[in-house]
């Protein structure tokens, strides 16, 4: 398989929210809220359980609709690619489950399982692929997912929560896939908890508390000197009220 090509910052197009909202069975969830998003970044977004994390990476990526506010990407919408917190595949061969998506895109059926074999590889699965996804670990299957969101060759990858259920081991496999996704040109747009891996990924940070946006700042400055009370309390590990 060809390396994707990478990217200048300038060709990722600018996601702006403006005044975006949630509201679900008369409870607000998310917002109001106003965002921009440059760049080819690693966008870390963060906040205590039920701060709305998940909630904006659906929106972003246009799996749910705001009930109120705008979300719009600057020019044309760019390719696009979501891994979930719990891997969502098909009951088929971990190749299989590659070429499937090859399909759906309209890949000719002769590159298919090259293609797919070559995705396998990069993301060390190649002696796995007559395995089905659905046994292989959760590492495993997370890497499968990145691998099948590599085949699509995204402009901007949404990942929520990949790691929050893997060993050591799989973290750093999945830490060093979303790198090699970046440094090809794709912008990042990752949830977590774990303020170690947002140190180790992040170039900016979006952290949320109660459905708000409370800082939106680079990554050196959230870490060492949070503008709200929020961040600071959970920079230090206390509860975020």
């Amino acid at each position: 398989m060809n390396d994707m090509t990478t990217l200048p910052v300038t060709d990722v197009p600018t996601l702006e929210m403006q005044g975006v909202t949630f509201i679900h069975r008369g409870q607000r969830l998310l917002g109001p809220l106003d965002l921009q998003l440059r760049g080819c970044r690693r966008t870390l977004v963060m906040g205590p359980n039920g701060a709305g994390k998940s909630l904006l990476m659906r929106l972003a990526h246009g799996l749910l609709k705001p009930t109120a506010g705008r979300i719009h990407w600057e020019g044309s919408a760019p390719r696009q690619a979501m891994v979930f917190q719990r891997p969502v595949l098909l009951r088929r061969s971990a190749l299989a489950n590659l070429t499937y998506a090859l399909a759906v895109t309209g890949t000719p059926l002769a590159q298919r399982r090259p293609l797919a074999r070559e995705a396998l590889k990069r993301f060390g699965l190649a002696a796995l692929e007559t395995r089905p996804a659905r046994v292989l670990s959760g590492g495993e299957q997370q890497r499968l997912t990145l691998a099948r969101a590599w085949l699509l060759k995204p402009e901007v990858l949404f990942l929520d929560e990949p790691t929050s259920a893997l060993d050591p081991a799989a973290i750093k496999a999945v830490e060093d896939a979303v790198q090699e996704f970046h440094a090809h040109g794709t912008r990042i747009l990752m949830s977590s908890h774990d303020l170690h891996q947002a140190r180790r990924l992040a170039d900016e940070v979006l952290f949320l508390n109660r459905g708000c946006l409370v800082e939106h700042s680079d990554a050196r400055s959230f870490f060492t000197a949070p503008a709200s009370r929020e961040a600071r309390a959970f920079i230090q590990g206390e509860l975020v009220l």
